[in-house]
């Protein structure tokens, strides 16, 4: 499902003493199946465009399609494009309220009106998806989980609506680095296993140039660089920590050593092409 966005403006408070403009005039196109990777520091515009994806919030101008629905028209049902746009907030378990597991993942398609088989087809898919064991999961509490787990099971809900696209705004916030894994490897396999499009807005440029196939920077609501991992952290690494983000631990590594004298490339992005360059450096002579 492809997503392109027109000169898309947000004013919040329009027309008031204390109007701020939280997206000025952006556009873009997200093609279907893709991993875009949102970031950007606090205040960037960021969630305010996660928002307008699924039309929780409208544009003050401009224009945002879904495949062939234009969703900023105003006679537009929106619960249509809610089925193909499922959004994981930050925090998403404290949306949780059911008694037992089951009961919370069926709530959204209980609400489409589906035959009793269909939702709970649903959620034991949806389950699998996130790894829970439908037997062994879906008649415990969701408050009986650990933070990772009560995620997974916010993340299910979401996906049995059957999304083509899933936006997920900072997923491993407040987890521990081995629930954060499990999430991001979660993400991975919804991409690659269900042919979802993904758009991850986080704050880890390391998880960012591991996971998405494109990147968008955001910087006070306008569109700063978009393209691949390599294209926007190789090419730019002053100019990031400018607007006050970082760069991948391992791109900032390479830049150290290149400054020592050490012959390695230039455009580094992962753990295993830093292993390699180094290895290739310490054997052939550190100097450039």
């Amino acid at each position: 499902m492809s997503i392109v966005v027109k000169n898309l403006t947000h004013i919040y408070n329009e027309g008031m003493p204390f109007s701020s403009k939280a997206l000025d005039n952006i556009s873009f196109e997200i093609k279907d199946r893709d991993f875009v990777g949102l970031i950007g520091h606090t205040g960037s515009g960021k969630s305010t465009l996660i928002q307008h994806l699924n039309g929780i919030l409208k544009p003050s101008s401009g224009d945002i399609y879904i495949n062939d629905f234009k969703i900023t028209d105003p006679d537009l049902n929106l619960t249509e494009i809610r089925k193909r746009v499922g959004v994981v907030f930050q925090y998403p378990e404290y949306q949780l309220f059911e008694e037992t597991i089951e009961k919370d993942i069926a709530f959204g398609p209980s609400n489409l009106g589906l035959e009793e088989e269909e939702i709970k087809n649903r959620v034991k898919l949806s389950m699998e998806a996130v790894g829970l064991d439908y037997e062994s999961f879906k008649d415990k509490s969701p408050f009986e989980l650990s933070g990772g787990q009560k995620r997974r099971v916010a993340i299910a809900g979401v996906i049995a609506m059957n999304p083509e696209v899933l936006i997920l705004d900072e997923p491993t916030a407040g987890l521990d680095p081995g629930g954060r894994d499990e999430i991001f490897e979660l993400i991975t396999n919804l991409h690659e296993n269900n042919n979802m499009t993904i758009i991850l807005s986080s704050h880890s440029m390391d998880d960012m140039a591991k996971l998405a196939k494109n990147i968008i920077v955001m910087n006070h609501g306008k569109i700063e660089f978009m393209g691949s991992p390599r294209e926007v952290f190789n090419s730019n690494v002053d100019r990031l920590k400018e607007i006050g983000l970082d760069v991948p631990q391992v791109l900032e590594l390479a830049i150290k050593l290149r400054e020592k004298g050490f012959n390695i490339r230039e455009d580094i992005l992962t753990i295993e092409e830093a292993k390699e360059e180094i290895l290739k450096a310490v054997k052939g002579g550190k100097q450039c």
